[in-house]
């Protein structure tokens, strides 16, 4: 499908936000509706993901699989949300925006409690700047864009009432982090009171929450692993591992998985023995951990559904930035490699970032929480080490909480303080791609502590 024809096809510190909260008694229960839209790219656009100079980008010459935007609408009494899960590299807090605009003037949804998260599929162009990482290309960012309101419409006009179970299973060899020697990094399993950001972890624990429906409506099934989409790396676009365990799922039962991105700053998928992920190897550890997740789920009792957000000032590192600036000014011949990725590469950035206002010293997100009666969700836009979800998952005041990433936005990776030490891409590298200056090192705690407060007032 060439791109002409596919467009034309395509247009047939905390400061709180909103919060609203709904416990009802006679004025019904829990209902729940899903939609979807096909967001399949147009061949020859750019994919992102991976570094490609100029001259050498990576476009899509095929389609592996179709590409969903997929959205759930939850109701209790008057309050409704929506949550989107889109098979793309990320989107960005203006996407969002558009999307929470058009969707609420046609479902009467607030625009606040519309919610977009990709699913960092490295299989599917960009939505946001990426130096040298993959274009972004605007007629489709504007075609996804409606077919993701058409999947929230289609959502709403979907509900039914419905019960909720969650499930969980470890997904052993599912996923490793990719930062430490296999064997080093310690388990969820192994997670306690007193551990810290000092080690690094895995989260291989896989949840999945089952709306079972009423009359002839299908149940609906949104899951949560963490695990980057990363398996391949050709120029095939498609939904990477999480669309072959949705196919497989769909061929066996009939139903169709939707997925959340879960913390992956520090995990990529399979067991470590192929250091990016082999498909094969990754989908036969999940597929079965969902399949149990939903085989085993048990009742949770909804007895309200409340959702506040909050703006988090991200802090940057300034002085580290300007070290940047002067290193390249004194000597680019020594800016060609490693944290400068190449010569290109640097000078690129360089010039981007020489006159940049150095007063602005944070990025402001939105964090959201989700409280769906004793089960939470904790939604933001960062690519999280493990350790930051699994520590608001541990502190939650809810009974099980998601943690999911990449959410209304995308602004990279939020490492441990063990990462700026180390000198690693996710600390150095990756701030120069998105074009912004390196964060503190300590900006995944406090993110943490501002998602937990969050959490906390939700509830209260």
């Amino acid at each position: 499908m060439r791109r002409r024809q596919f467009l034309a096809g395509m247009m047939g510190g905390a400061v709180l936000l909103g919060a609203g909260s709904s416990r009802a008694a006679g004025s019904g229960g829990l209902r729940a509706g899903e939609g979807a839209a096909d967001i399949t790219p147009p061949l020859d656009i750019e994919l992102g993901g991976f570094h490609k100079p100029p001259g050498q980008e990576r476009r899509i010459k095929g389609i592996r699989q179709p590409c969903e935007a997929r959205a759930l609408v939850l109701t209790f009494g008057p309050m409704q949300v929506a949550i989107c899960s889109l098979d793309t590299l990320s989107v960005t807090e203006e996407m969002t925006g558009r999307i929470q605009r058009a969707a609420a003037q046609r479902t009467g949804i607030p625009a606040e409690n519309i919610h977009v998260a990709a699913t960092h599929d490295h299989s599917m162009p960009t939505f946001k700047y990426v130096r040298q990482w993959g274009a972004v290309t605007p007629e489709f960012v504007a075609a996804v864009e409606k077919r993701t309101v058409e999947a929230i419409v289609a959502a709403q006009a979907d509900l039914a009432p419905a019960e909720l179970s969650l499930g969980k299973c470890h997904a052993e060899g599912g996923s490793h982090n990719r930062t430490v020697k296999k064997g080093v990094a310690r388990t969820g399993a192994e997670f306690g009171p007193l551990s810290t950001d000092a080690e690094r972890w895995l989260d291989t624990l896989l949840h999945a929450m089952v709306f079972h429906r009423a009359g002839k409506k299908p149940d609906l099934v949104w899951y949560h692993f963490s695990a980057h989409a990363v398996c391949y790396a050709d120029e095939q676009a498609g939904p990477d591992w999480p669309g072959e365990v949705a196919r497989q799922i769909h061929r066996e039962s009939g139903q169709r998985p939707s997925f959340l991105q879960g913390h992956v700053g520090d995990v990529n998928p399979g067991d470590g023995s192929d250091w990016r992920g082999e498909i094969r190897q990754t989908v036969a550890a999940i597929t079965p951990a969902l399949k149990k997740a939903i085989a085993s789920a048990s009742p949770r009792r909804v007895d309200c559904l409340r959702t506040r957000s909050t703006r988090f000032n991200v802090p940057f590192d300034m002085d580290l930035f300007a070290q940047w600036v002067d290193e390249y000014r004194r000597d680019p011949s020594k800016c060609q490699s490693g944290r400068w990725v190449d010569a290109g590469f640097a000078a690129d950035w360089y010039r981007g970032n020489q006159q940049r206002d150095r007063s602005v010293k944070h990025l402001p997100i939105t964090l959201t929480a989700i409280q769906l009666g004793p089960v939470g969700m904790l939604l933001h836009p960062a690519e999280l080490y493990s350790y930051y979800g699994l520590a608001i998952r541990r502190d939650s005041p809810l009974q099980d909480t998601l943690v999911v990433g990449f959410a209304d936005g995308s602004i990279g990776y939020l490492p441990d303080p063990q990462a700026y030490r180390q000198g690693e891409y996710s600390a150095l590298v990756v701030p120069k791609i998105g074009d912004r200056p390196p964060y503190q090192p300590v900006a995944a705690r406090e993110m943490t502590a501002a998602a937990l407060a969050l959490l906390r007032q939700t509830v209260a």
